[in-house]
């Protein structure tokens, strides 16, 4: 198993070192190792439950609902279920945003046609 320092794992999660230092102080992640020094040390499975956290967080779910995420996380598998019900409704709420953003679009796009038709008829 492979450890990354705080900076290699800032780097490949795209996360900046203050935002892991957030979501280990409230609990998105925890256990993570620390050298005798004291620094932290993370994992492959660390760089996983964080390419998680980044789909969460891209896809618009509130912080809460990632921590409520991470504690069913922690419970083991008798969670499963509710885990699942959460990222249903998750999914849900993404798809109704992907439909809103998609008719935001095309209105944008109807306004960019028709200033642009307007400067062509500029003399």
């Amino acid at each position: 198993m492979s450890a990354y320092t705080p900076s290699e794992t800032s780097r490949r999660s795209g996360f900046s070192l203050d935002t892991l230092r957030y979501y280990e102080r409230i609990g998105l992640l925890s256990e993570i190792d620390r050298t005798p020094g004291g620094q932290r040390v993370f994992s492959d499975d660390d760089l996983g439950w964080l390419g998680l956290l980044r789909c969460l967080r891209d896809t618009g779910m509130p912080i809460n609902q990632m921590c409520r995420f991470a504690e069913l996380a922690r419970t083991g598998e008798q969670s499963i279920a509710d885990r699942v019900e959460l990222l249903r409704a998750h999914a849900a709420a993404a798809e109704e945003q992907m439909a809103l953003l998609e008719r935001q679009y095309g209105h944008l796009r109807e306004k960019i046609r028709y200033y642009e038709s307007v400067l062509a008829e500029t003399p």
